[in-house]
């Protein structure tokens, strides 16, 4: 029986391609959950697949130059957030390295969500999924809504030259209908000044 769930998971995960993450809860069907984690534990000892977090695993793509190809932070926050059917969106310093408003690249990768808030540990850096209102997830450009979050962690009064220009230069590759539609969800101080940065 052991050898018979371990075997089942092994043919689903390699279905999938490497490159794929998958999570203990994909496996539900093959057994009891002690049963799945033992098996996804062999097959990790193995080397078949990569433990990346609790429960959260990677059937690697490997390069024969570089190497394991891992997922990026995001790319694994973004696969837990479609496995929840959950809404999220970077928000604090996340927000602001992703515009190029700060070059340093956080250890602890903060989102916005309307799914279950939680932190998971991959290697030395954290996902953290923040509950929020609903509101907070409405935008419906990727751009505006960075813009927005990242305007909320500099603060009113705060921003320099420099960032309003690296801000307006990602404002002009928003779609209009997207960024007029997001301009009403933003605090009037914060609307007044993008307004102020694509009339310019």
């Amino acid at each position: 029986m052991r050898l018979e769930i371990e075997s089942k998971i092994k043919k689903i995960i390699e279905k999938s391609g490497v490159g794929t993450i998958h999570f203990a809860e994909d496996f539900i069907a093959s057994g009891n959950s002690a049963s799945i984690n033992r098996a996804l534990s062999r097959l990790a000892q193995k080397k078949i697949i990569i433990r990346l977090s609790h429960g959260i695993y990677l059937y690697p793509k490997i390069d024969e130059n570089l190497g394991v190809l891992y997922p990026s932070i995001e790319e694994i926050a973004r696969t837990i957030a479609d496995r929840d059917r959950a809404r999220i969106i970077p928000t604090g310093d996340l927000a602001l390295n992703r515009l190029g408003l700060s070059t340093q690249i956080p250890l602890n990768f903060v989102y916005l969500t309307d799914g279950s808030p939680r932190t998971i540990k991959v290697g030395k850096k954290s996902i953290k999924f923040k509950k929020t209102a609903p509101k907070n997830l409405s935008a419906k450009g990727d751009i505006t809504g960075l813009v927005i979050q990242a305007l909320k962690k500099i603060g009113k009064g705060n921003i320099s030259a420099v960032e309003k220009k690296i801000i307006q230069d990602a404002l002009e590759k928003e779609k209009p209908e997207l960024l007029n539609s997001d301009l009403k969800l933003a605090p009037a101080w914060m609307r007044e000044m993008i307004f102020d940065f694509i009339h310019r």
